[in-house]
C-alpha cells in the first residue's frame, strides 16, 4: 500500500506563494493611477481594498481546508452551486480576469520599458514590447516551465527588496502638504480608488490553492493569509504616501503609467529612475511568467471538469500547453486594443464578482467549512458594495468604460451558455492536474 503525499509546505512557504501572487503588475501599472484618483488619502484607499481582501481571505482558507484543490477558486464555485450556469459563468469571467491581470503585467513592463528608449521612439517600441513580453514568455512556459517555478523564487525577493527600499528611503523626504486633508480627493474618489488598487491584491487566494501540501491547514492557513495581506497592506501604504508625498498631482496625471520610477528619481536622482525602471520590468515579467503558467492550470482544470472545450484539457508535453495558448491568444488582443484605464477597471471588478461568487459559497456551505455565517455575508456585501462604488465613479468620469465591463460579464454568461446549449459533458469536482 503506498503512503500517503508528505505535506512538505510551510508556513513562509506558503506566505510567499501569496506574496508572489499579489505583487507584481497591479501595483506597478495601478499606482499611478490610484494617487491621481485618490490625491493625498491614498492611504485610505488601501486600507479599504486591504479590508475587503482581509475578509474574503477568510472564505479562502475555510473552504481550502474542506475542499483541497488546486483548482482553488473553481472548485469552490463548483462545490456551492454545482453544474449551474452561475457556476459556469464566474469560472469563465474568472478567465478574463486573468486575461486582463496578463494584460496588465504586459502594459506595465512595457511602459516602463518604454524609459529606456527616447521618447521619440516610443510609439514604434511600445507594441514590440507589449506584443513580445507575452510571445517571449508563452515560449518558456512551452519549453522549461521548470525554469519558469524555480526563477519566481529569486524574482519575489528581488521585487520586494526593491520595493521595499523605495518606500523606507523615500519616507523620509516626503512633502506633508499632499497628505493633508486638503489634498485629498472627495471620499467618493478615495473609496473608488481603492477599488481599482484593489487588482493590488489579487493573488492573496493562491495560499488556498496549496492546502493540500500544508500541514494542519485550518491553523496554518488563516496565519499565512493575515500575513501575507497585512504585509503587503503596510507596504502599499508606504510606497503609496511615497508616491503621492513626492510627486504634484499635475505631475501625476502626466506619468501615470511609470509614477514609481518618477517618483525615484524626486529622491535618488536620475540612477533612481533606471533603478526603478528596471525594477519594474523584472518585476512585470515575473508576474506575467507566474499569471501563465498559473492560468494555464486554471483553464485545464476547467475542461476536465467539462466547463470548457474538452480540447484544452489535452496534455502536450505533460503540460496544458492549448490552454496556455488560448490565454497568450486572448491576452495578445486585450494589450491591443484596451488602455490602462479599462483594464484597471475591467480587472479588478472581475475579480470582486468572482470574490463576491466566493464569499457567496462559504455563506451556502457554512456549516461544512464551520464558518460564522456572518464574516461571508459582509464580505460578499463588501464586494458588491465596492463594485457599486467603482461603477458609479466611471460613471460620472468614463461612462464607456462600465460598457467595457457590462460587456466583459456578459460575455462570460453568453460563452458559458452557448457552450452549454452547444455541447453537453458532465462535471467532474475536485480535479488536481499533473504538475510538470
Amino acid at each position: 500500500m503506498s503512503q500517503p503525499a508528505k505535506k512538505t509546505l510551510s508556513f513562509w512557504t506558503a506566505v510567499s506563494i501569496g506574496v508572489g501572487g499579489m505583487v507584481g503588475g497591479g501595483i506597478f501599472s495601478v499606482i499611478g493611477l490610484a494617487a491621481k484618483m485618490s490625491g493625498g488619502g491614498i492611504a485610505v484607499s488601501f486600507l479599504v481594498a486591504g479590508f475587503i481582501a482581509l475578509l474574503t481571505s477568510y472564505s479562502y482558507f475555510k473552504l481550502a481546508v474542506v475542499f483541497p484543490s488546486q483548482g482553488g477558486t473553481v472548485e469552490y464555485l463548483n462545490q456551492a452551486f454545482g453544474p449551474t450556469l452561475l457556476t459556469g459563468g464566474l469560472n469563465v469571467l474568472l478567465c478574463l480576469s486573468y486575461v486582463v491581470m496578463l494584460a496588465l503585467s504586459a502594459y506595465a513592463f512595457a511602459s516602463y520599458g518604454l524609459r529606456f528608449f527616447p521618447q521619440s521612439e516610443h510609439p514604434y517600441w511600445r507594441p514590440i514590447l507589449l506584443n513580445g513580453i507575452v510571445i517571449a514568455l508563452t515560449l518558456l512556459n512551452i519549453l522549461s516551465p521548470r525554469m519558469v517555478l524555480k526563477s519566481e523564487n529569486f524574482f519575489n525577493a528581488f521585487k520586494i527588496f526593491i520595493l521595499a527600499g523605495f518606500g523606507l528611503v523615500g519616507i523620509f523626504s516626503i512633502a506633508p502638504s499632499h497628505l493633508a486633508l486638503s489634498a485629498w480627493a472627495p471620499p467618493g474618489e478615495v473609496m473608488a480608488a481603492g477599488m481599482i488598487i484593489f487588482l493590488a491584491f489579487q493573488g492573496f487566494e493562491l495560499i488556498a490553492n496549496a492546502a493540500a501540501d500544508v500541514p494542519n491547514p485550518h491553523k496554518l492557513l488563516p496565519k499565512a493569509f493575515v500575513t501575507c495581506i497585512l504585509s503587503m497592506l503596510v507596504l502599499y501604504i508606504v510606497i503609496g504616501i511615497v508616491v503621492v508625498g513626492h510627486l504634484t498631482p499635475s505631475v501625476i496625471a502626466q506619468v501615470t503609467d511609470h509614477a514609481l520610477a518618477t517618483t525615484a528619481q524626486e529622491f535618488l536622482g536620475r540612477p533612481g529612475y533606471y533603478m526603478m525602471a528596471v525594477a519594474a520590468v523584472f518585476a512585470t515579467s515575473s508576474a506575467l511568467n507566474a499569471s501563465l503558467y498559473g492560468s494555464a492550470r486554471v483553464t485545464y482544470i476547467l475542461a476536465k471538469e467539462g466547463q470548457v472545450p474538452k480540447e484544452l484539457s489535452h496534455m502536450i508535453f505533460k503540460r496544458p500547453v492549448e490552454g496556455l495558448i488560448v490565454m497568450s491568444i486572448l491576452t495578445l488582443i486585450t494589450v491591443n486594443f484596451f488602455d490602462l484605464n479599462k483594464l484597471s477597471t475591467m480587472g479588478s471588478a472581475g475579480f470582486l464578482v468572482v470574490y463576491a461568487g466566493v464569499n457567496a459559497a462559504n455563506l451556502k456551505l457554512h456549516r461544512k467549512t464551520k464558518s460564522n455565517k456572518w464574516i461571508p455575508l459582509a464580505a460578499c456585501l463588501a464586494c458588491i458594495g465596492a463594485l457599486e462604488m467603482m461603477v458609479w465613479y466611471q460613471m460620472k468620469h468614463e461612462s464607456q468604460t462600465v460598457w467595457v465591463l457590462v460587456h466583459m460579464v456578459a460575455l462570460s454568461f453568453l460563452l458559458e451558455f452557448f457552450y452549454r446549449t452547444l455541447v453537453r459533458r458532465k462535471m467532474r469536482t475536485n480535479v488536481r492536474p499533473p504538475i510538470p
